[in-house]
């Protein structure tokens, strides 16, 4: 993967949710090829492992990884903390985990709904608590929560997913207001429909392609890398007077 260098990422700690595959795995060899130092967590014992091994072998570094459901917030800051304490105090959070199983309105009972949030929604709130104290300390940080155009199109077909995703931008607003006097900076990832291994083999179908790709401005299929550049962006001091705003990435679907 080719990417622009930001010299400022090299030596900063990175922690990353649902790193083992997909939009995930792509960010921890993103953050990796800029010299950061990377931390990520993932319910995927054995897909954890291997990734950190490949990473290993093509980049010559291995990233931290830590088995984690993020559905336990009790698990998930106990992570944050033992990263933390391994390689230092975190100066990127990077919310990426996110299940889009689908599901309908008249079908789904409370419990699923719960599920659903505690998945997409939750654990964003409880990682930038976790990071807030040790980023204020600094006068520096950068939290990047990953969104989806989804709740900027009203899609159908997973409703409580698409809930959680509306969530998270009011969330990132909400916090960036709260945390901004202390010098962090909290900012929306919204992908598009991204080519990712899980989305290939349980939902594209040519039909659905065809007409995703109708609707965007630039009709080529959305990459993982895709994503990457645009957290290596949010993450940077490129992007340094960036609070509160939503980097939409999606070829222009409309």
């Amino acid at each position: 993967m080719s990417l622009v260098n930001y010299s400022d990422l090299n030596g900063k700690t990175v922690f990353i949710t649902g790193g083992c595959s997909g939009i995930g795995a792509a960010m921890v060899r993103g953050f990796i090829q800029q010299q950061a130092v990377v931390a990520f967590v993932s319910n995927d014992k054995a897909a954890g492992e291997q990734l950190c091994l490949q990473i290993e072998a093509e980049l010559g570094d291995k990233p931290l990884f830590q088995y984690c459901d993020v559905c336990d917030v009790d698990q998930l800051q106990a992570c944050l903390a033992s990263a933390a304490r391994q390689l230092g105090d975190i100066d990127i959070l990077i919310n990426n985990a996110a299940n889009d199983a689908r599901h309908t309105l008249d079908s789904m009972v409370p419990d699923e709904w719960d599920q659903s949030l505690n998945t997409n929604l939750r654990p964003f709130f409880f990682t930038a608590q976790s990071v807030a104290p040790a980023m204020a300390a600094k006068q520096c940080g950068s939290i990047i929560n990953l969104s989806s155009n989804s709740a900027m199109l009203g899609l159908s077909g997973y409703p409580a997913y698409v809930t959680a995703k509306a969530g998270i931008v009011g969330m990132g607003k909400a916090l960036a207001r709260e945390l901004g006097g202390s010098g962090i900076r909290v900012n929306t990832l919204v992908p598009g429909w991204v080519m990712t291994d899980k989305q290939k083999e349980l939902w594209v179908t040519p039909e659905a392609l065809k007409e995703c790709l109708s609707q965007q401005c630039l009709q080529q299929t959305i990459s993982e890398e895709d994503i990457v550049y645009g957290a290596l962006f949010l993450a940077s001091q490129a992007s340094k007077m960036m609070t509160g705003q939503t980097l939409v990435i999606d070829g222009g679907r409309v």
